[in-house]
């Protein structure tokens, strides 16, 4: 039993191991924390289950038993009994939980947050593998088996990674599967004893002999190969950051590849515009005759290194997706365009370029998905290499005095909390308080600061820029103010940020120079980045700081000027960009701030909130309450199948035609009913299996060796003894058999099927309520045949297996050559 026990801590440990993997895929280690308590959960369990000498199937409850005790404590659906216990509402919980894992599984790209339905099915998944390796190693003694559940939690990071998945965690798992078959081995050679050499001297069982010492190097060498060979062979995909560091993708030209999570879009965008050759990367046919730029990622996540781009997650595409020209505010104009975009086979990455806000998709499958707060479009399975799509956008242009109606964001406001932050660098801090002292409206802060990257103040754009001596990249380029887009971009949403405005840096195309009528040929130079800027009931807002005399392509817009060019060719010029003092609808228009209205924070403008969805995990539930019963129903179907085959006994007698020696009918031929022996002696054979089975499913014993008679002689004295009418049904049945064993011709014209009806009736009578439950749910008689059918045909298998060893060591390849001759 002690051995037992370590054998299942052992198990345990080699589980949680096993699931090493899985630290590719997730954000944190919360998934881990929560997998050692569920896993010590279901080892407690087994633990105290052997302690009791209980059947394996009772161990296998009481581990399903702690695993659910450890999942409702961890994800409760606050109507537990006692913080532990689980109730019908928290079946309910974890049935709603494991419907939103699909779909988190489906909208975050790696590597995922700590979301509730994702830890779930996670620790769900642990938990059973737990189980079924326990099962393997300690009650079947099978610990190769175990290698199966094992391997499936490996084959996760690697179905959902979209680069190569490390090669530490799963060196990781592989000791913790050796460290399982080691210890099951150990235990199984101590159990034989003391091992001994020929001449007496006693050996230790972690001593090594010869032949051991062998297979241990034969082994440590096929781990070795089997561990760096498939890391030394090229993969059939190009990794992420090897594709965007060298510029050039698995096609030939420009890459992007890798998950949506993942891209470091500064550095592609670096290394794409540095490029000397000019490469066709996308062609798109809109209906709008100025497009702004089409976009494809964004970076919101400012470190002390510079921004980073966070893992999108959204709905699919083909959802309906929110459309903002719904809403209408005072001097927005939201126009709906149509464009087509065809991607060349040069561009390869998980995102897919599209106009801002986009409302409508057609051509793309359910395996894209739409951020709409990112407002990207993303796949974690496919890329976007060679492919070509159509889809509707909302256009959408804003005046400078409806943006100056938009009021702060609360200070409290996650979208603010998370959009506002910067790291601190007190020389940006000041710079930014110096341009904006005196700006009364969120606008006004933003002109300030996007006016100071001009010409005037020294500001100049080159692709190749100049090293400083701060140590910080943003000071840097503020000191000696020159760079190209990604510089402009970040440090003007830095600087934003820094005025308590919410700002983030997109990625996409400029419109270009290669126009034919409405269709644009977008190349690996007309890569740009700009800033996004977030206001009250509008949304998100470009602004693109970068000189426009450096970007072809460059479009400039009302609230966004280009700063070095003349007041007079800033396009809608008749427009103001100061605000009437004197007019009264301005303070009328302005209106209250919505978040204090209790609409969605985090909803981009115009968005609408989805229809309400009945809950699907009723129907999830009564599917699983139904798959469960019909698995317990299958025993006793079987049962059942079983004794109505056996009742219904084929005619013991049969017809065959004679000649009518009678004078009246001479030579006339008469039918004669003779008795059929082999049919009565079936119909006996089947009535005693019968009898049998129902023995077993009473707890009857039944003794092998036994005689017909003497079985039902037994049965008479003992468990029929205050039943008559049974003990003689039981000593027909006995006799039949025994006449269809022994004697030459079997006992015909008895009823069988009402002698089994009066046994089995007795026997139910004087047996327990338990007993008879097990009889009729889950017939012991169906199990034990399953059972022994089992370990007959694994005892074939292994028997085949010993044979084909046996074979192959037997055979030399010197049988093959020839004999030469002397």
């Amino acid at each position: 039993m002690i051995a037992h026990r370590n054998l299942g801590l052992v198990a345990a440990g080699a589980t949680l191991l096993a699931s090493a993997p899985l630290s590719a895929i997730f954000a944190s280690w919360t998934w881990l924390v929560q997998a050692v308590i569920a896993v010590a959960a279901v080892a407690a369990a087994a633990a105290l289950a052997r302690l009791g000498r209980t059947p394996l199937w009772v161990q296998i409850l009481a581990m399903v038993g702690g695993l659910m005790l450890a999942l409702t404590w961890l994800f409760p659906s606050g109507a537990e009994l006692l913080a532990v216990l689980p109730t019908p509402a928290t079946f309910g919980h974890f049935a709603e939980l494991l419907g939103s894992s699909v779909e988190d599984m489906r909208s975050h790209g790696v590597k995922v947050p700590d979301t509730d339905p994702l830890l779930f099915i996670t620790v769900l998944g642990i938990g059973g593998v737990a189980v079924l390796v326990d099962v393997l190693c300690v009650g079947l003694r099978r610990p190769a088996l175990a290698g199966l559940p094992m391997l499936a939690i490996y084959s996760v990071p690697v179905a959902v990674y979209v680069d190569s998945v490390p090669p530490v965690p799963f060196v990781i798992g592989a000791a913790g599967f050796l460290w399982l078959l080691v210890t099951d081995n150990v235990d199984r050679v101590r159990r034989f004893g003391r091992r001994f050499t020929g001449d007496g001297r006693d050996v230790d069982v972690w001593e090594a002999s010869p032949l051991s010492a062998a297979g241990r190097r034969l082994a440590v060498v096929g781990l070795a190969v089997a561990v760096l060979v498939p890391l030394a062979v090229p993969g059939m995909t190009v990794g992420l950051m090897s594709t965007l560091n060298s510029g050039v993708g698995s096609g030939g030209g420009p890459g992007f590849g890798g998950s949506p999570g993942r891209v470091d879009l500064f550095a592609a965008l670096s290394g794409q515009l540095n490029q000397s050759q000019v490469t066709n990367l996308v062609t798109v046919t809109t209906t709008e005759k100025d497009p702004f730029y089409l976009r494809f990622g964004v970076a919101d996540d400012l470190r002390t290194d510079g921004f980073r781009v966070r893992g999108p997650n959204g709905r699919r595409v083909n959802d309906e997706l929110p459309d903002p020209s719904r809403r209408s505010l005072p001097g927005v104009e939201r126009t709906r365009q149509r464009a087509t975009v065809q991607v060349s086979r040069d561009l390869n990455m998980p995102l897919l370029p599209v106009y801002a806000e986009p409302v409508d998709f057609a051509d793309l499958n359910n395996n894209w998905f739409y951020d709409p707060t990112l407002q990207v479009v993303f796949s974690n399975r496919e890329n976007s290499r060679g492919r070509e799509y159509s889809f509707d956008y909302v256009r959408s242009s804003y005046t400078p005095q409806a943006l100056r109606r938009a009021q702060p964001l609360p200070a409290d406001l996650p979208l603010r909390r998370q959009q506002t932050a910067t790291p601190d660098v007190p020389e940006v801090r000041a710079l930014v308080g110096e341009l904006i002292r005196g700006a009364r409206t969120e606008y006004d802060k933003v002109r300030a600061i996007y006016d100071y990257f001009s010409e005037d103040n020294g500001f100049s754009y080159r692709l190749s820029t100049e090293q400083g001596t701060s140590g910080q990249a943003i000071l840097d380029f503020l000191e000696n103010k020159v760079g190209y887009c990604q510089q402009y971009a970040a440090a003007l949403a830095w600087m934003v940020r820094d005025a308590g405005i919410p700002a983030r840096v997109a990625f996409g195309f400029t419109n270009g120079s290669r126009r034919s009528d409405n269709t644009l040929t977008l190349t690996n130079r007309n890569l740009h980045a700009w800033t996004e800027v977030y206001f009250d009931q509008i949304g998100w807002v470009p602004f693109d700081a970068t000189p426009a005399y450096g970007v072809p392509g460059s479009t400039r817009s009302a609230w966004a000027p280009d700063v070095d060019a003349p007041e007079e060719t800033t396009p809608q010029g008749g427009t103001s960009d100061t605000p009437d003092e004197t007019d009264p609808s301005t303070e009328a228009e302005q209106g209250p701030n919505r978040f204090e209205e209790g609409a969605d924070p985090g909803a981009l403008s115009g968005s609408d909130t989805p229809a309400a969805q009945r809950p699907r995990w009723p129907w999830l539930v009564a599917a699983g309450v139904m798959a469960l019963l019909l698995l317990l129903a299958v025993p006793a179907l079987r049962r059942l199948a079983l004794r109505r085959r056996r009742a219904r006994p084929a005619p013991a007698v049969r017809s065959v035609d004679a000649p009518d020696v009678a004078p009246s009918g001479a030579g006339q031929p008469v039918t004669m009913v003779v008795t059929d022996p082999d049919r009565a002696r079936a119909d006996a054979h089947a009535a005693w299996d019968e009898l049998i089975d129902t023995l077993v499913d009473y707890r009857v014993r039944v003794d092998r060796t036994e005689t017909p008679r003497a079985t039902a002689e037994r049965l008479a004295r003992e468990p029929l003894v205050a039943h008559t009418d049974a003990a003689s049904a039981a000593r027909l049945l006995g006799r039949a058999e025994e006449r269809a064993r022994y004697a030459r011709d079997p006992l015909t014209g008895e009823p069988l099927p009402a002698a089994l009806r009066k046994v089995r009736g007795a026997l139910a009578e004087q047996a327990g309520r338990r007993t008879r439950l097990m009889a009729s749910a889950l017939p012991p008689s169906v199990l034990y045949r399953w059972r022994t059918a089992i370990a007959d045909t694994s005892s074939r298998l292994v028997n085949s297996g010993g044979q084909l060893r046996r074979r192959l060591l037997r055979f030399s390849p010197r049988r093959l050559i020839a004999t030469r001759p002397r």
